[in-house]
């Protein structure tokens, strides 16, 4: 995807989230290749990120609350002090991702993949965690009440 062309999909979608949907659009983002992209910061509140290529790609302290990001590729990506409260990550790959800090309470991570994933600090009160793959993750210091394991 050209940068042009995501700036003005982000442009849309900003107006969208502050106009409380009655101006822009969402942002539809569905199987977009954004790998190692520079989303720090992001507004992609309610965003379709779905089957979206995210490797690599710097989503730090992004808004990504109650974003569809099932079957999302987000391998390696760095996703600290992000809002992803509400999200939607089933069956994503968040291999080696960097959640430290993140805010995960309520988003529904099943069957994703979190092998290596450094959830240091992270908060996932309330989060669908069936059939996640944690192994070797870090996961000190997380909030994991009411989480369904």
């Amino acid at each position: 995807m050209r940068q042009s062309e995501l700036k003005a999909i982000l442009e849309d979608h900003k107006l969208w989230t502050q106009s409380d949907r009655k101006q822009g659009k969402r942002a539809n983002l569905q199987g977009a290749y954004l790998e190692d992209a520079n989303l720090g910061g992001a507004n992609l509140m309610g965003a379709n990120l779905e089957g979206a290529n995210l490797m690599g790609a710097d989503l730090d302290g992004a808004n990504l609350v109650g974003a569809d990001l099932d079957g999302a590729n987000l391998q390696g990506a760095n996703l600290q002090g992000a809002n992803l409260m509400g999200a939607n990550f089933v069956d994503a790959n968040l291999q080696g991702a960097n959640l430290q800090d993140v805010h995960l309470a309520s988003a529904n991570l099943r069957g994703a993949s979190l092998q290596g994933a450094n959830l240091m600090g992270a908060n996932l009160q309330d989060a669908n965690l069936q059939g996640a793959n944690f192994v070797d993750a870090n996961l000190q210091g997380a909030n994991l009440q009411d989480a369904n394991l």
